[in-house]
């Protein structure tokens, strides 16, 4: 069995000479210096061929310094021009120290002269390497400049989910907590004033009723907050009781499953992943009129977790939906996708109008 031998890739050169025997010589240099390895040249003489030429891809340009019609001067300013990264070399027969110095530096990448090109392979490579580590470069930075404009925007819906959280628990003590308190301390100054010891009586059962109400109000908001459960009993278990408190009362079919092996001790993505399953279960009883929901939890590797949340009910039209900014009609799902997001992990919406809803995520 012959191994089949890979040839290497041609080098395409564009050759600005006005000298077609001297693109000859170099051509036959090149073969002879370096035999191994193809390369393709094409001649131009002037600004026009040479700006028509640069449509093609080169991979190195070689210019003659003097030229009657042309110099290395007014290509360098078309590839600036062009925004055109191809190298140029100056392959000239005799150029002084002070002219080499200048045309390097106006962005030429070496010079060589025409007694020497034997060592033109060598500088063809050099030129290429620092070509391809500039566009690694290029790219590197291009990838960084976008991870740190996503970091921003990530930063400052951090700060936005942070604030709307505190209004939330600011919202939910004003409104219930706070009002049971203020209920109770009014019946119990009414009970304090009466001279009717029945109706002191009656004043203090219903300032002990409140008093329960408040402590239960307490337990509430604690379980939004951090459900001991997960910190107890774990992930699945508290999500077993998250899903049941829920869907139980609005009479939703459920069920929970898990797959892998859970840690002994929840790491953070626990809490992100028993807030998405809430969220899902209160918008699908809120929006979806669904009758059975499924919960699905996954430990996979590296301590991550996959999670994966099904309803029956009557979907959406996602792009209408979450398209654009949050609104009061997405502003529940932007919430789940920005809470996951900012945990690290990613989160994906598959539904259509009457199909259902199914939500994964992977932290």
């Amino acid at each position: 069995m012959t191994q089949e031998v890979v040839q290497p890739p041609t080098i395409r050169l564009l050759c600005v000479e006005d000298n077609p025997d001297d693109v000859e010589l170099m051509a036959i240099a090149l073969e002879r210096a370096d035999p191994h390895r193809r390369y393709q040249l094409h001649r131009v003489d002037e600004a026009g061929g040479f700006t028509d030429a640069l449509a093609l891809d080169f991979d190195v340009i070689l210019c003659d310094f003097n030229m009657p019609r042309f110099s290395p001067y007014a290509a360098l300013q078309i590839l600036i021009a062009r925004r055109c990264h191809t190298p140029l070399v100056v392959v000239t027969r005799a150029i002084g120290e002070d002219a080499a110095v200048h045309v390097l530096r106006c962005g030429a990448k070496d010079y060589l002269t025409k007694d020497k090109l034997g060592t033109l392979p060598q500088i063809i490579d050099r030129v290429m390497t620092e070509r391809r580590r500039l566009q690694e470069q290029e790219r590197m930075s291009a990838e960084l400049a976008a991870a740190y404009s996503r970091l921003k925007k990530l930063s400052a819906r951090l700060v936005v989910a942070q604030e709307r959280e505190r209004n939330l628990i600011s919202r939910e003590l004003h409104d219930q907590l706070g009002q049971t308190l203020t209920g109770m301390v009014i019946h119990l100054h009414a009970a304090e004033k009466t001279a009717d010891p029945e109706a002191a009586k009656r004043y203090t059962a219903i300032a002990m009723e409140m008093a329960q109400g408040a402590v239960q109000q307490v337990k509430t908001l604690s379980f939004e907050l951090r459900p001991a459960q997960l910190d107890l009993l774990g992930l699945v278990a508290a999500t077993q009781f998250a899903v049941q408190r829920i869907a139980e009362p609005a009479g939703l079919a459920f069920k929970v499953t898990s797959r892998g092996v859970e840690p002994a001790r929840p790491g953070d993505s626990a809490a992100v992943v028993l807030r998405l399953v809430q969220e899902a279960l209160n918008n699908a009883l809120r929006h979806a009129s669904a009758t059975h929901i499924a919960v699905r939890i996954r430990f996979l590797a590296d301590d991550r977790i996959g999670l994966l949340v099904i309803d029956d009910g009557v979907g959406f039209d996602k792009h209408e939906l979450l398209d654009g900014r949050a609104s009061a009609r997405n502003f529940g799902l932007h919430g789940m996708i920005e809470r996951t997001e900012l945990a690290g992990g990613r989160l994906m919406i598959r539904t259509a109008p009457g199909k259902g809803v199914a939500i994964r995520a992977v932290l």
